[in-house]
């Protein structure tokens, strides 16, 4: 990975830098610390977006930090620009913000509450900022039949291997053929009215900062660019990164519960769509059969993950299914209701 120069960073109000580090890289970006005698930065380079991509990021994710939420926002050059362009791609300086990454399941009922709360704000502000989006979706389901052929080929791949379905993979590949025979009438509709708008994308727990001493979210990271789809998919598809354990207990429903019901009471989704979006994904995770796939590098972990959770939600669908819809009962996103529950 190509290191900037200092000559780069003088775009920037900043001084000498005195440390130049390379962070993790991710599949969207590339991270440096930079420590000055006047403080420390993050410096990114922009790897795979356009630059009509990367501008409406910088824009967005700006407007949000600038309406209080707690989203990075980046540091304009000298000549008050938000990004530089070079030769070598596209950088953005930020503010370096200390914090930590904490577990959903690590959280109290309290603080999953104001977590959906902060990510109900964040819809709200997307839906706000950002251009209209045409709100009836076609949102295909995989088809159950789809589904068991690949599970077949799978299966006819290890026995060509001379691996038998005696041995764990084997064991989850012919159990998951099972359950889709089992329940091939559960798949959902292919067209559904939903609310859609611009959303984070990765709301889960690498992508939270936490105070290293007050508690709350101090950053919202891992923008690797806003994009359309139904808000209600979102909100499940975080609570379940957020509150799943990994293994046979499959998700902390206590902490689901008080997660929506924070978002409930910053921006209220139809009920019937929040509990279609859990449906269908739940499907998915069912109909994804290539998950549990052990020929791919360190697949052997995730399809132990995987089937543990897709097991767990098959088994309590129905309890499941009514955690979310008791997070929209009559008062409970009620912000009164809440702070008088929350005292009580």
């Amino acid at each position: 990975m190509r290191s900037p120069s200092a000559r780069l960073l003088r775009r920037w109000e900043t001084d000498e830098p005195q440390e130049l580090s390379a962070l993790t890289a991710e599949p969207e970006n590339r991270n440096w610390r930079v420590v000055t005698p006047g403080g420390r930065f993050l410096l990114t380079r922009l790897v795979s977006a356009t630059r009509r991509q990367a501008l409406f990021r910088i824009q967005v994710t700006a407007a949000l930090a600038a309406a209080g939420l707690p989203v990075p926002a980046p540091i304009p050059t000298r000549d008050g620009r938000p990004l530089v362009e070079t030769a070598h791609g596209r950088y953005a300086l930020y503010s370096w913000i200390d914090g930590r990454h904490r577990e959903g399941v690590d959280l109290g009922i309290g603080e999953c509450l104001e977590l959906g709360r902060v990510l109900g704000r964040l819809h709200s502000e997307l839906d706000r900022l950002t251009p209209p989006v045409q709100q009836s979706l076609l949102v295909p389901a995989t088809r159950a039949c789809d589904a068991i052929a690949v599970a077949d080929r799978l299966l006819a791949v290890r026995s060509d291997d001379g691996e038998g379905h005696g041995e764990p993979a084997g064991r989850r590949l012919a159990g998951r053929r099972e359950l889709l025979l089992e329940l091939a009438d559960h798949e959902p509709p292919a067209v559904e009215t939903v609310t859609a708008g611009y959303v984070h994308g990765g709301l889960h727990s690498g992508n939270l900062l936490y105070g290293r001493f007050t508690g709350g979210v101090v950053a919202i990271t891992g923008w690797s660019g806003p994009h359309i789809a139904p808000f209600a998919g979102e909100l499940v598809g975080a609570a379940v990164a957020l509150f799943g354990y990994g293994d046979e207990r499959g998700l902390d429903l206590e902490r689901v519960e008080a997660f929506v019901r924070g978002h409930a009471a910053v921006f209220r989704l139809d009920a019937g769509q929040v509990q279609s979006a859990v449906h269908r994904m739940w499907w998915e995770r069912l109909c994804d059969v290539e998950a549990l796939d052990p020929r791919v590098p360190g697949r052997e972990r995730y399809g132990d993950r995987a089937a543990a959770l897709v097991e767990w939600w098959t088994a309590h669908l129905d309890r499941t299914l009514d955690v979310f819809e008791a997070a929209y009962a009559p008062g409970a996103g009620d912000p009164d209701a809440e702070a008088a529950a929350e005292t009580a």
